[in-house]
């Protein structure tokens, strides 16, 4: 044994003294104070035990693959999010009697009683940028901002009458993501997982891919795995660089020096398992072994330097360069990779007004630009390696855009933009068992209201898990003594998309 490794061995050991002592402490503890706020927290808890939570596996193993409630239409999901809230009068919500409007003073019966983020006073009435033409067999209005999603209307089912009750960045985000605008609930991709695991034992379930230059206003809250255990949490990855963040080896490490460090951390882990049965201390003997076998997996699955020219042109890549298009191509190498969830968030859609990079008709024909052609690649690219039919990709942001336009201060922003808006909101779904070329619910002659399918993020919730296999109401996980779900109390899946 060399020098090295009977330094790690002598290390393991230490940690095992130390961790006795604290268990001797621990122990002679629990029958004093310890033992009493347990006692009276169990009693608070009385009916915990009324609930069975519905997945059963192997906590030795948390990430094996483990069937669904029933069978799936989808066997993962890639979630673009457009983060700042992409407006759906430019986009997606045609409503040519708003331009008739354009430039009058908003009536009144719009703002009393409203809450809006930034409006003050009394706005004007503010036309859409967008010039709307009908696309493919199914009549879809889709906007010149939109040039390529145009070709692929009929692979599309648009969602029309997204509502909210958020109309701040940070808690819409947390509530379409975790189903509560509070911090601390588990992110969809962390329960998909949960219920699921991977069919991937060499890469996570749930992985993440930002772009746009910030992570969204919710931070990696909007990825993270809450009360389920940590193994379930989104695995953040990057185009350029290495990868994962410190998952190379640190210099003069070797990889045969790694795995027995390794080991003989997880000997200590494992005998605190068997002293405590804390499964977060099985997340992270699994986690240290997945870091290990990701040294190999993930830089190989995460280039796309060796894809064929045509591939970078149909998506619009730049190898070496942090995008949106290489996070479009890098989703498609990943579910085909077995992946079961992952998300993609652009940051950059807040259009205000207040510049005109924040601009309706210069900022966010910018980001379409940056975005359209690799979401559209993204469906056509699925759609001829046939994995668009069980793979479910979902698109949208936080909330909506108002009618009117935005006057921060009274009066008119310096450039065109519009204020956050909770009532009205497109999202589209596409594969995955969604119905092709349709369109549901309708909102108001300017868009202010929906008049017609009314759905909210836990619906949203609903119908992702209801394709990957499970029932919303019954997919639980126990926590403070009683059953939580990702949609809550609330959710029903949105049955008209569905194929």
């Amino acid at each position: 044994m060399s020098k090295r490794l009977e330094d790690i061995a002598k290390e393991a050991m230490h940690l095992k003294l130390m961790q006795n002592t604290r268990r001797n402490f621990l122990k002679e503890s629990f029958l004093g104070l310890g033992g009493l706020a347990l006692g009276s927290f169990l009693n608070s808890c009385g009916n915990s035990t009324d609930f069975k939570n519905e997945i059963a596996f192997d906590p030795a193993n948390p990430m094996a693959a483990r069937p669904p409630q029933f069978a799936p239409k989808a066997r993962s999901v890639i979630y673009l999010h457009m983060a700042g809230a992409p407006s759906q009068l430019e986009l997606f919500d045609y409503k040519p009697d708003l331009d008739k409007l354009d430039g009058l003073d908003c009536p009144q019966s719009f703002l009393e009683g409203k809450k809006f983020a930034f409006i003050r006073g009394v706005p004007k009435m503010l036309a859409s940028t967008g010039k709307f033409k009908q696309h493919g067999e199914s009549g879809a209005w889709i906007s010149n901002y939109l040039p390529h999603l145009q070709t692929v209307a009929d692979e599309v089912s648009f969602i029309k009458s997204v509502t909210t009750d958020q109309f701040n960045h940070a808690p819409a985000q947390l509530l379409m993501h975790t189903g509560s605008a509070r911090l601390g609930r588990p992110s969809m991709g962390s329960w998909v997982t949960y219920g699921l695991g991977t069919e991937n034992s060499d890469l996570p379930g749930f992985v993440v891919l930002t772009s746009g230059g910030n992570n969204p206003d919710a931070g990696k809250s909007v990825w993270g795995s809450g009360f389920l255990p940590s193994v379930y949490q989104g695995v953040q990855c990057r185009s350029v660089g290495d990868p994962v963040l410190f998952l190379q080896d640190p210099e003069n490490v070797t990889r045969d020096l790694r795995k027995a460090s390794i080991e003989a951390i997880n000997k200590v882990n494992q005998e605190e398992y068997k002293e405590y049965g804390d499964p977060e201390t099985l997340s992270r003997i699994s986690q240290y072994e997945m870091a290990y076998r990701m040294q190999m997996s993930v830089p190989e699955v995460m280039n796309i330097n060796d894809e064929p020219a045509y591939i970078h042109e149909m998506y619009g890549t730049k190898p070496g360069k942090a995008s949106f298009a290489n996070n479009a191509l890098l989703a498609r190498k990943l579910v085909e990779k077995g992946v079961r969830f992952v998300q993609l968030f652009d940051w950059g859609w807040d259009t205000h007004g207040t510049s005109e990079d924040g601009s309706i008709d210069v900022g966010l024909m910018n980001k379409c630009r940056e975005t359209d052609k690799a979401a559209t690649a993204l469906l056509l690219d699925l759609k001829q390696r046939g994995l668009l039919e069980d793979t479910l990709v979902v698109w949208g942001g936080e909330f909506g855009r108002t009618p009117m336009a935005e006057n921060r201060e009274g009066k008119p922003n310096a450039f065109k933009g519009r204020d956050h808006h909770a009532e009205a909101f497109t999202m589209w779904m596409a594969g995955g068992g969604i119905k092709k070329g349709f369109s549901h619910g309708e909102t108001d002659e300017i868009g202010y209201t929906v008049t017609q399918g009314k759905v909210n993020p836990h619906d949203i919730q609903a119908t992702i898990l209801n394709q990957m296999g499970y029932d919303h109401e019954k997919f639980t996980y126990d926590f403070q003594g009683r059953p939580f779900r990702l949609t809550d109390v609330e959710g029903k899946v949105i049955r008209e998309v569905l194929a």
